[in-house]
């Protein structure tokens, strides 16, 4: 294991205009700790969706287009490469070993017909290329169809190379290692509007990288105090404005968040708005710290609003108003009772995850029994929808889940006490434009798309 820093001192009417239906579940694994997905991530486009797991493996998922028998069908996604992205390490100065489990992608923007990616395990950063090729040239003057050089004695003609068409190939090539740039765990990359540079963020510093560049970074904020033993909170998330180049947010373990001005000054210690909410004193208790540590934080495609999750909620915060959030979303209110035994089984400390729709109009982050949450913020309205094996039928409906804490129960309810905290949904993806989402339970990946956005299309 790496080096680390201790942190540990619905309701049916949603659906009558967004009935989502299963596209499929798309086994990755199907045995090993190794096999759990860690990270989902879409493409600029939607058209590719890449998955990294504990295995350090990236698989990357194509939207088939549509076909002439069905122009307006919506296509599936199959799997389009696979590729070992990072390997097991053993750091001998310090005598620590680093997984080789991916923590997150990134996609770059696509400046060509290759698309290109970021990859990263708790100290190493990768960038990769994926390309396609249908062709292959035939015809040398210099060599042989296996490829081997001719005696240049039997050269008597010249001839002009043909290109000629092959079987698709997909091919993945490593272009950039980022190493050497973090002493903590990464937990954060994040590509710049300016799509020349990207940063990275470990438990007490923020790297500020270009991608040509892989030998030296840019330290643009350090948190970490001159006696560790004064350390108070760490970083647990950060990504760049998607439209300032200049402006970045990272969250902390104490729930604040700070939007810093890369304008302002080399070394962005000093924020230039600090966004946090006041602790009700009624409400304080042993667990109030951990549980208002921000997991996740993600600007809105605006960039007018930012969305975090802590363990209980999730919450949009305005940029123009740092005093509070402007609306605040209970996630599973009813674990509230429950936080001791979470506590006592590790799962007060999962990080769960959040995401946008393309339009900024609804959110969406995971639960525990592979539940996973919606908020509508304009209606108000909410759902709670699960991914299983059961739900996976191709077309299937999701039918909204409710759980009760006590009192009469219906049909349909799940008990509080019956959950499986086993079984929870930490990374979850939406589509930029579409209503389709991708979410990882465990080893399995669910891909769901709305009804309605689906017909209309």
């Amino acid at each position: 294991m790496g080096e680390d820093v201790d942190t540990r001192k619905i309701n049916h009417s949603f659906l009558r205009d967004h009935n989502y239906v299963t596209e499929g579940c798309l086994d990755i694994i199907t045995t090993s700790n190794a096999d759990i997905i860690s990270t989902v991530e879409f493409n600029h486009t939607g058209d590719l969706l890449a998955t990294g797991d504990k295995g350090g493996r990236v698989v990357i998922f194509q939207r088939e287009p549509e076909t002439k028998n069905e122009p307006y069908s919506q296509g599936e996604y199959n799997v389009y490469s696979t590729f070992q992205s990072h390997e097991p390490e053993f750091d001998y100065l310090k005598s620590l070993e680093i997984e080789e489990k991916i923590n997150k992608i990134k996609w770059l923007p696509q400046q060509n017909a290759a698309h290109s990616l970021l990859s990263t395990n708790d100290k190493t950063i990768k960038l990769w290329k994926i390309s396609e090729r249908d062709k292959r040239p035939e015809g040398y003057n210099l060599k042989d169809e296996e490829g081997r050089l001719k005696d240049l004695c039997t050269v008597t003609s010249l001839q002009v190379p043909v290109l000629k068409p092959m079987d698709l190939m997909v091919e993945v090539s490593p272009r950039r290692i980022f190493s050497n740039g973090h002493t903590y765990h990464v937990n954060s990359i994040s590509v710049n509007s300016d799509c020349e540079t990207y940063m990275s963020a470990d438990d007490l510093r923020i790297n500020l990288w270009h991608l040509a560049i892989t030998d030296r970074s840019f330290n643009i904020v350090d948190i970490k105090p001159a006696n560790m033993e004064d350390l108070t909170e760490v970083i647990t998330a950060a990504e760049f404005h998607p439209h300032h180049c200049n402006l970045f947010v990272y969250s902390s373990s104490k729930g604040s968040l700070r939007l810093c001005d890369m304008r302002a000054s080399a070394l962005c210690d000093k924020h230039c708005k600090l966004y946090e909410e006041p602790e009700d004193p009624s409400n304080r208790s042993f667990f109030s710290e951990i549980i208002s540590s921000v997991s996740d934080v993600k600007f809105s495609h605006s960039g007018r609003y930012m969305l975090t999750r802590d363990y209980l909620t999730v919450k949009v915060w305005d940029l123009n108003m740092e005093t509070k959030p402007l609306e605040t979303y209970q996630v599973h209110d009813y674990l509230r009772s429950k936080l001791c035994s979470l506590y006592e089984n590790d799962c007060i400390f999962d990080k769960f995850e959040c995401a946008w729709n393309g339009s900024d109009s609804v959110i969406m982050t995971g639960a525990y029994n592979n539940f996973f949450r919606m908020f509508d913020r304009n209606t108000k309205r909410d759902v709670t929808l699960e991914a299983s094996r059961e739900s996976s039928k191709p077309r299937a409906i999701l039918k909204p889940r409710r759980v009760c804490v006590g009192g009469k129960r219906r049909k349909d309810d799940i008990s509080v006490d019956s959950l499986d905290f086993t079984k929870k949904i930490l990374h979850t993806a939406w589509h930029p434009t579409e209503n389709i989402i991708a979410i990882a339970a465990t080893n399995n990946l669910y891909i769901f798309q709305d009804k309605v956005n689906s017909e209309m299309q």
